[in-house]
């Protein structure tokens, strides 16, 4: 095998050392940004086991990877997901295991993630209004995730972000309104540029798309932002709140392409190995796990192959390419 330093590099130089694993593509809300509202999941045999999401795990850390986050869905509405969670987090090599969440479970799940080995957590809060979020969730109950946020404050992970995709018309008006909140927990706030992955009907995102620059136009009218180097897992752009222990972040996939520093693949709950969220670029490594369960050295092979079809870049409405139809979570966040 190769060595793991050097292993996981792909053919434009980019060191891939972060794999998002997704668990479920079920969940209980239904974010209108993110699904349609009658949905239709895959059937239990053509997602990976839990066992097989742990050989994956296993195969990445053992080629180099450092950071792994857990996604879904929700990751936390699959059954038996803190025994996964909990054999993930005593991964040899691996240095911080990521959870993204809908908040849903976290007033139950905190205090045992956060045995598990969970540092950080990203929850999606994207109103704090109950009649707004139940609009934008469709199912989801505001009092539940904002007890979830305030039990994960209190469980000591090393980090908490929220993330709020902003859609005009829709929540606009709260962008202040969630940092205030964020602040008075002592956390951080990422804004996210909605993302053109699936056919919805809910909007047109033409109409809702709200660039991140309009976003921080609106937080400097109340608050001076101080741009900051900050080192982590993602394609956040980071700025400290003067006079907070609060960070923003601004993660701008539509208006600012941040390609060229991706350190980063994904694996869908069916196996895919997905070289690039905008793309189609993948290999299928489900069928290998199934064809040969214990060749895990065949298993690494095939990821390292697979770094020599990650694309440069994405292409998020050009016209020249094919629209994504897959929803973000089959995509995993």
């Amino acid at each position: 095998m190769p060595d793991p330093a050097t292993a996981l590099i792909d053919k434009h130089g980019r060191h891939i050392d972060y794999v998002r694993l997704s668990l479920t593509d079920r969940c209980d809300f239904r974010c209108v940004y993110c699904m349609a509202e009658e949905m239709t999941f895959l059937p239990r045999k053509q997602i990976l086991s839990l066992e097989e999401i742990y050989k994956v795990a296993s195969a990445f850390t053992e080629l180099g990877v450092n950071k792994i986050r857990l996604t879904g869905g929700e990751p936390l509405v699959r059954n038996n997901v803190m025994s996964l969670i909990q054999d993930i987090g005593q991964l040899p090599g691996l240095d911080e295991l990521l959870l993204t969440t809908n908040g849903s479970q976290l007033e139950k799940l905190s205090s045992p993630l956060r045995d598990a080995g969970v540092n950080r957590i990203n929850i999606s809060l994207d109103s704090l209004n109950a009649e707004k979020f139940k609009k934008m969730t469709r199912t989801g109950k505001l009092e539940q995730v904002l007890k979830g946020v305030e039990t994960a404050v209190a469980s000591g992970f090393d980090s908490i972000r929220l993330n709020t995709v902003v859609l005009r018309g829709i929540n606009d008006d709260e962008i202040v309104d969630l940092l205030e909140y964020a602040m008075g927990l002592g956390i951080s706030i990422a804004y996210i540029e909605e993302m053109p992955l699936g056919n919805i009907n809910d909007h047109q995102r033409e109409d809702t798309m709200f660039s991140n620059e309009e976003v921080m136009a609106i937080i400097s009218e109340h608050y001076a932002l101080s741009p900051i180097e900050m080192i982590t897992a993602g394609p956040s752009r980071y700025y400290q709140v003067e006079g907070s222990a609060s960070k923003v972040g601004f993660i701008s996939p539509v208006s600012h392409n941040f390609c060229e520093s991706c350190n980063r693949v994904r694996v869908t709950v069916e196996g895919r190995l997905l070289l690039c969220l905008g793309n189609e670029y993948s290999t299928d490594l489900r069928q290998l796990l199934r064809d040969q369960p214990e060749n895990s050295e065949l298993l690494k092979q095939s990821i390292v192959e697979a770094m020599d079809i990650k694309p440069l870049r994405h292409y998020f409405y050009d016209e020249e390419q094919p629209q994504i139809v897959r929803f973000m979570n089959m995509t995993g966040g």
